[in-house]
């Protein structure tokens, strides 16, 4: 975390600008940390209404993409005295009409229809090609991210005239089916409803999306800082069909975090992830996040940014060889490794604090480990000055507004037509981001931001 490297600077340019002339050795105890058991805290859940867009193109382009040839095949004719196939054999065009999805599909029909009576074998079968375009009036649910349709046959139009087979001749018979299309209307209809709903489930895009922005990602390569969501729920409303398009309110409660050092796991497992069924989403979004700093990662990267650096003038000049930190019943042990004007380790203590008004980190009742006075006084004393330990104090101070702005910055970069995947944009706004606490673990420092806006998802051009 930016802030946390910072203030560490300034008790670094504290100590060494104040540093004596001459080169003492100090040899102060090393506290010691705590146990070692694992980080345990507490991080709030976030909650993000999601309005959901998907276009009807994008639905067109679905069915035309997954329905090809054959849709359809009946080959039993005795259960309800008819064999029926259905190939598509042009392409779908879907629009909109009073609430309804309005289909027209191009067709090629076969049927076998068995009449007459099976009493000493009297029944034949005659054989029907049909070949046009039908149009299907569609009521539309969207459930559980599967499109769902009721048709009915609304209108139809040949390409060739509806004929049956006699005597080996295809025998022209319009006036015959279309008084009598009535048998085949439900039939139709059915098995076009049922092509729909095999082809339209959207789960899986929404799913490999969650998956793409549950992946962690580095968000500051210097500072070693990775981002990563994790979600928990998924909430949705029934779906609306209006101006072109099916909208829907989708939820997504999750908990977010920020990590220092290595990359953390991806934990996101979309066999887990339940969708539920709910009346009404708020259209807002408030997020929670833990930003993380282990210890040992705050430690490398404060020693990757300071060793070697010389602070002071003249012969008065000292080195950092190493930082470390841990916490100690309850405070932040700061452990500094000199070189030059005085060489050996010396300690301090504290509690890190925020001033919701300043913006500012800084440490309250900073002060040096009792054994490291001990030593000063022997070889150091300079260094005990209450003027000393005051100048450290109330330089020990970082402004976080800035480091706040920057991520309100960073996140707004994934609420700017943000793709996570083709044909899914992501857009919105968001408020400023608060700091509301910090909490000082075994193995880390924890700081828990909080911030709230809008965010809505489209899908349009998904392949």
């Amino acid at each position: 975390m930016k802030w946390f490297v910072f203030f560490i600077a300034f008790i670094l340019l504290s100590v060494f600008f104040i540093s004596c002339s001459s080169t003492k050795n100090i040899e102060a105890l090393k506290p010691t940390p705590s146990d070692g058991t694992p980080v345990v805290y507490q991080n709030k859940t976030s909650f993000i209404g999601l309005p959901v867009e998907i276009t009807l193109k994008d639905i067109e382009k679905q069915l035309n993409k997954n329905l090809q040839g054959l849709i359809y095949n009946d080959s039993i004719l005795d259960d309800d005295a008819t064999e029926m196939k259905i190939w598509k054999s042009g392409t779908i065009v879907l629009s909109e009409k009073n609430d309804e999805i309005v289909s027209e599909i191009p067709l090629k029909i076969w049927a076998k229809v068995k009449y007459g009576t099976d009493f000493l074998g009297l029944n034949d079968t005659k054989e029907i090609f049909m070949d046009g375009v039908i149009t299907l009036s569609s009521k539309v649910n969207l459930t559980n991210w599967k499109l769902y349709t009721v048709s009915r046959l609304t209108d139809y139009k040949w390409n060739q005239s509806p004929s049956i087979l006699v005597a080996g001749k295809v025998v022209p018979i319009t006036y015959l089916v279309n008084p009598t299309l009535s048998l085949f209307k439900k039939s139709i209809a059915k098995q076009i409803d049922k092509a729909i709903d095999e082809t339209c489930d959207f789960k899986p895009y929404v799913l490999n999306a969650l998956a793409e922005v549950s992946k962690p990602f580095l968000t500051h390569y210097e500072y070693e800082t990775w981002f990563k969501l994790i979600p928990i729920e998924i909430y949705a409303t029934a779906a609306v069909l209006q101006n072109e398009k099916i909208t829907m309110d989708m939820g997504l409660k999750c908990t977010m975090q920020t990590m220092v050092g290595q990359e953390p796991k991806n934990s996101f497992d979309k066999s887990k992830i339940i969708l539920k069924p709910v009346t009404r989403i708020p259209n807002k979004a408030v997020v929670a996040i833990a930003a993380v700093s282990t210890y040992k990662s705050a430690s490398r990267v404060v020693t990757k940014n300071f060793k070697g650096q010389e602070f002071g003038s003249g012969s008065k000049k000292v080195s950092v060889q190493n930082v470390e930190l841990w916490e100690k019943e309850g405070k932040l042990i700061i452990a500094l490794d000199l070189q030059g004007s005085v060489n050996g380790t010396i300690y301090l203590t504290g509690y890190p604090q925020y001033n919701t008004t300043t913006k500012e980190i800084y440490f309250d009742d900073l002060n040096y480990v009792l054994n490291t006075k001990n030593v000063l006084l022997k070889s150091a004393n300079w260094l005990l000055q209450g003027t000393v330990l005051k100048t450290i104090q109330e330089n020990c101070r970082y402004s976080i507004a800035e480091n706040l702005a920057e991520g309100k910055s960073s996140f707004e970069e994934y609420l700017d037509n943000y793709s996570p995947m083709k044909g899914v944009y992501v857009n919105g706004t968001i408020n400023d981001i608060v700091f509301e606490k910090m909490e000082i673990t075994n193995k880390a420092i924890i700081a828990f931001i909080e911030t709230s806006g809008e965010i809505s998802v489209k899908i349009d051009g998904i392949d």
